[in-house]
C-alpha cells in the first residue's frame, strides 16, 4: 500500500492526514495558529506556514512511510517574494479587507459582466488578490517595487518543497486574474493592477506531479473547498456539499458556467477542464462558533456547547444571530457590514446564543441553496460542523433537506490525498479514485414542520435586509 499524504491548510489550523490507497486513514496531526489582526488588516508570517507544514510532515514521517503528498489551502491568501524567494512582508490573509477602494476601482473598470464571464466571479470583494495587489502598488511602493514573484499560499509551499513556482487553477479562480474558460491568466487584469505574467507561477492542473521532496512525490492540490468537494465524492451535476469550517462553503458540480444575468450571485470555480464548482460562502460562519467558544466557554470542549444549545428549542426563544463578523461576500457583497445579536432579553443565556449561532449558519445554507436554484434532495455535510449532531439536525430542519455525513470525516485531506495519488500514478483520475473510497455514514432527516422552519427563516431574512439597507444608507 502507498502512503498518500493530504495536507489541508485552513485559516487557523493545519491538518495533515496520511491515507492508504483505499482511503483508510493511517495517521494524522493538527497544528493550530493565530492570525495577526488589526482593524481591516489580517496577516500571518509566510515562513510560519512552512514551519507548521514541516512540523506536521516530520511528525507523520517518523511514524510511517510517505510516498506522495499534495497540499490544499485557503483561497486568496497572498504572499510577495523578492528575487531570492524571500517574503517581503507577512502574508495578507483572505479575510483582510484593506483593499475595498481598489476593489471598487476594478469593478468600475471591467464591469461585473466581463468579470463574471472571464473569471467566474460575481463580485469584486476587497479580500481577493487583484485588489490587494493594486492596494500594495498604491500604498507600499517600497515593497511593490521589490516584488519578483507573487504567489498564493499553496504556491509558496510548493516552492519551498520543490524550488519551482507552480500554481493550480482552482486556487486561482478567485484571484480575478484567471480566465477560467481558457485556464490561462487574464492579461487585461494583470495590466490594470500593474503586474506581469512573469511575476506569477506557471499554471498546472490539480493532481499534476511537479517534483519531489526528500524522495516523496509532490503533486498539485486544490483550493481547500475543491479538495473537500473531491473528498466528499461530488462527481455529478446536482450533488451538493456544505462545509462548516472557518467559513461556510456550499458547493455544486456543473459541466458549464451558467450564463450571466444582472444580479447573479453564484460564482463558478475551475475544477478541471469542462468541470466547474458553483460555490457560495460566508467568511466567518464557523469562525463565529470558535470566537464564541473562546470568549464565553474558555475554550471548553464543543460537546459542552452542544449540550447547552440542545436545551433550547428551535428558534432560540426569539433570538437571532447575524454571523457576518468580517463583512459579507454573498449573497450580497458588503465588506463593511458586521455581525450582531438581535432580540436579546434577560431570559437568554449562553445556550440560546450557541443555538442562535448554529441556526444562523443553517439560514445561510438555505439562502445559498435558494440562490443555486438547482434540484437538491440531499446535502453532504463536511467540516468541523459535521461533528455536531445537533448542528446537523438544525441544518436538516431549516433547509427541509436530507443531510448526510461520510465515513471519512477529513474530506479536505482525503481529497488532497487523492490528488497526491493521481500524481503518483495510484489513481487514473478524480472520478475513478472516488470509487470504493467514499461512503455515506449517517443520514439526518428533517423533524420540524415546514411552516415552522419557514417562519424562522423569514425572521432571519428580515434582519439581513434591514442591516444591509441601513448600511447602504450610511455609505
Amino acid at each position: 500500500m502507498k502512503g498518500l499524504l493530504g495536507v489541508d491548510i485552513g485559516t487557523t489550523s493545519l491538518k495533515a492526514c496520511l491515507f492508504d490507497e483505499k482511503g483508510k486513514e493511517i495517521a494524522s496531526t493538527t497544528k493550530a495558529y493565530k492570525l495577526i489582526t488589526e482593524g481591516e488588516y489580517v496577516e500571518f508570517p509566510a515562513e510560519k506556514y512552512f514551519e507548521l507544514f514541516l512540523e506536521a510532515y516530520n511528525e507523520l514521517k517518523a511514524k510511517t512511510q510517505i510516498d506522495a503528498l499534495a497540499i490544499d489551502t485557503q483561497g486568496e491568501t497572498i504572499i510577495f517574494l523578492d528575487k531570492n524567494g524571500e517574503p517581503l512582508m507577512n502574508a495578507i490573509v483572505w479575510l483582510d479587507n484593506r483593499a475595498e477602494k481598489e476593489a471598487r476601482e476594478i469593478e468600475k473598470k471591467f464591469g461585473l459582466k466581463t468579470i463574471y464571464e472571464t473569471t467566474g466571479q460575481t463580485e469584486v470583494p476587497a479580500g481577493y488578490p487583484a485588489p490587494k495587489i493594486a492596494w500594495l502598488r498604491k500604498n507600499r511602493k517600497d515593497i511593490f517595487d521589490k516584488i519578483d514573484k507573487i504567489v498564493l499560499l499553496e504556491d509558496y509551499l510548493i516552492y519551498r518543497l520543490t524550488g519551482k513556482f507552480y500554481a493550480e487553477r482552482s486556487l486561482y479562480s478567485s484571484t480575478l486574474y484567471l480566465d477560467i474558460r481558457t485556464g490561462e491568466y487574464f492579461k487585461e487584469m494583470l495590466d490594470f493592477i500593474g503586474i506581469t505574467e512573469n511575476q506569477l507561477p506557471i499554471l498546472k492542473e490539480s493532481g499534476e506531479r511537479v517534483g519531489e521532496y526528500q524522495g516523496v512525490s509532490v503533486s498539485m492540490g486544490a483550493l481547500d473547498q475543491i479538495a473537500g468537494f473531491t473528498g466528499s465524492g461530488i462527481n455529478k451535476e446536482g450533488m451538493i456539499s456544505e462545509m462548516t469550517g472557518t467559513c461556510l462553503a456550499v458547493c455544486a458540480l456543473s459541466n458549464s458556467i451558467p450564463p450571466y444575468f444582472d444580479g447573479i450571485k453564484v460564482p463558478a470555480y475551475y475544477v478541471e477542464k469542462g468541470k466547474y464548482c458553483l460555490l457560495m460562502f460566508a467568511s466567518t460562519a464557523g469562525m463565529v462558533m470558535e470566537w464564541f467558544r473562546k470568549t464565553f466557554y474558555d475554550n471548553a470542549d464543543y460537546k459542552l456547547i452542544d449540550e447547552d444549545a440542545k436545551s433550547v428549542e428551535l428558534g432560540s426563544e426569539g433570538l437571532t444571530f447575524y454571523p457576518n463578523m468580517c463583512g459579507q461576500v454573498m449573497p450580497e457583497n458588503d465588506a463593511l457590514i458586521k455581525g450582531g445579536i438581535y432580540g436579546l432579553e434577560l431570559k437568554h443565556g449562553k445556550g440560546h446564543i450557541a443555538r442562535a449561532i448554529m441556526e444562523s449558519v443553517a439560514y445561510l445554507l438555505r439562502q445559498y441553496l435558494e440562490y443555486l436554484n438547482i434540484p437538491v434532495e440531499e446535502i453532504i455535510s463536511i467540516g468541523g460542523g459535521a461533528k455536531s449532531p445537533l448542528w446537523l439536525q438544525i441544518k436538516a430542519d431549516i433547509t427541509g433537506k436530507k443531510v448526510c455525513t461520510l465515513t471519512n470525516k477529513e474530506t479536505g485531506c482525503l481529497g488532497t490525498a487523492i490528488y497526491a495519488g493521481i500524481g503518483h500514478g495510484v489513481y487514473k483520475d478524480r472520478d475513478s479514485a472516488m470509487n470504493g473510497i467514499i461512503a455515506i455514514d449517517k443520514t439526518i432527516l428533517p423533524k420540524v414542520e415546514r411552516q415552522t422552519a419557514d417562519k424562522l427563516y423569514q425572521r432571519y431574512l428580515e434582519l439581513d435586509r434591514l442591516l444591509l439597507s441601513r448600511n447602504k444608507e450610511k455609505i
